[in-house]
């Protein structure tokens, strides 16, 4: 796997690689300690300012300081861990994410809702308990040039950037080019309120009815220095009073995806497909497809490229997005951007090209942000 994230993490991977050295990217997670007895603390600072078109349905334009993200979503973390002997380790991982904004906390209001877990890692994989980024995260990530950027396909399916599991029991091993993971939860989000993807009141862990707010993840990888494929598995169910229609224990949200990248020279072309299915009250089946590109046309200048499309079927409402990023790093910790991107909606899709953004039903959005980003 070092060879893999050489190749790929230092040159593809412009929202983590160019960062920091303390983002650790999807193909090496969960990351390995700090010496026994040493903690670590790292974090990133990223906004800019964004200008966008068709806010609202009466055509309105917005200049804002965004909440959400920029290229990658600001942080401040901890892990560390201890050598137990016989190549046993104890590790551990708490991080929240703020809003640079107004430093309000994100996911949930949560204190540590980016990750809290501990774990033990060996020569067989790492077992983890706790809040943690599920395979749906790592395996989607992997393929996604611009990764959780604030104008990036994942605003297509706001879940993506945001799938991370309460109370949950994760494994993921290393064999060679393979990589296996899984997640179980009882309870996937315990917050008590219905505030968006991170936030959608279905604790679970019910004696009553022990399918409520059940989850689980799964993820195969095989990759090399030139080339790379995933396949993903996530099924999340419902419970009382859940947020998203998924008000009943036999409601259900499948994704099924497979992803891919490869490399020609210093070039990565990545693609992904997601199949989705809600059983509910209302059944749902949509399709999400993207491809993108990346390029690094000197050590400190990258441009990214994407192109995504939601197709909802038996319906008019889908979307389809294209962005452009270019990113100049000044040092391995402070980089500058631009991201240049328009959305099209059919029918009465209303989904916005900047994430936490607003668009008037059916209509396109065109939006442009500059930022800055520093990270330790």
């Amino acid at each position: 796997m070092t060879k893999i994230v050489r190749c790929t993490a230092a040159i593809t991977l412009a929202c983590i690689s160019c960062s920091a050295i303390a983002q650790v990217p999807p193909d090496r997670w969960p990351p390995t300690p700090p010496s026994s007895g040493n903690v670590q603390i790292y974090g990133m600072v990223d906004s800019g300012v964004e200008y966008l078109t068709n806010v609202n349905a009466a055509g309105d334009s917005l200049v804002r300081v965004p909440t959400l993200a920029g290229t990658f979503p600001s942080n401040i973390g901890f892990r560390g861990g201890e050598d137990l002997g016989n190549g046993l380790k104890a590790l551990f991982n708490l991080e929240m994410g703020y809003s640079v904004d107004t430093g309000a906390l994100q996911n949930g209001g949560r204190l540590f809702g980016r990750s809290a877990w501990v774990g033990l890692q060996g020569r067989y994989g790492t077992l983890m308990v706790g809040r943690m980024i599920n395979m749906t995260y790592i395996a989607n990530l992997r393929s996604n040039v611009l990764g959780p950027s604030i104008h990036s396909y994942p605003n297509l399916d706001t879940y993506l950037p945001n799938a991370r599991s309460d109370n949950t029991i994760g494994y993921i091993g290393k064999f060679s080019n393979l990589t296996v993971g899984a997640t179980f939860t009882p309870g996937r989000d315990a917050t008590t309120v219905v505030a968006g993807p991170a936030s959608t009141n279905c604790g679970g862990e019910l004696a009553s009815d022990r399918k409520a707010c059940r989850q689980v993840t799964a993820m195969l990888a095989y990759d090399t220095p030139k080339y790379g494929m995933a396949v993903s598995w996530d099924v999340l169910n419902g419970g009382p009073n859940a947020g998203f229609g998924l008000t009943r224990s036999d409601y259900d949200d499948r994704r099924a995806g497979i992803n891919g990248y490869f490399m020609v020279d210093k070039l990565k072309l990545a693609a992904s497909f997601l199949d989705r299915k809600i059983d509910a009250a209302a059944d749902t089946n949509t399709r999400l497809m993207q491809v993108g590109l990346s390029y690094p046309f000197t050590l400190a200048l990258i441009l990214d490229a994407q192109v995504a499309r939601l197709d909802t079927r038996r319906s008019d409402n889908d979307s389809t997005m294209a962005v452009l990023r270019a990113t100049y790093a000044f040092s391995r910790r402070t980089a500058t951007y631009v991201s240049l991107g328009r959305i099209d909606n059919d029918g009465l899709a209303a989904i916005s090209l900047s994430a936490g953004g607003t668009v008037g039903p059916g209509l396109g959005q065109t939006g442009l942000m500059v930022g800055l980003r520093h990270s330790f």
